[in-house]
């Protein structure tokens, strides 16, 4: 091989690696964005639980659910319970 195939080669190889940082990005950013509602989610959720007179069950659904719901998410859950879906 002679220089210029192996910096060919090279600047090939630097542009998929930027690209390929940049997937891997927007993947972390939309996997942390998940993981901070979900977290919100089973935070509501659990201080919800002490309360004495409601109990809604805490699985990756309800949490979900309320993560990214918020207060809509939440008072969909209350009126299923209410309502005697769970």
């Amino acid at each position: 091989m002679d220089l210029t195939t192996i910096i060919i080669i090279g600047i090939v190889i630097i542009i998929l690696a930027i690209f390929g940082f940049r997937i891997l990005y927007g993947i972390g950013k939309i996997a942390l964005y998940i993981g901070a509602h979900a977290l919100l989610g089973l935070i509501v959720l659990f201080l919800f639980n002490l309360l004495p007179f409601f109990k809604i069950p805490i699985n990756i659904l309800t949490v979900l659910i309320a993560g990214f719901g918020g207060i809509i998410g939440f008072g969909i859950l209350l009126i299923g319970k209410i309502i005697g879906f769970y």
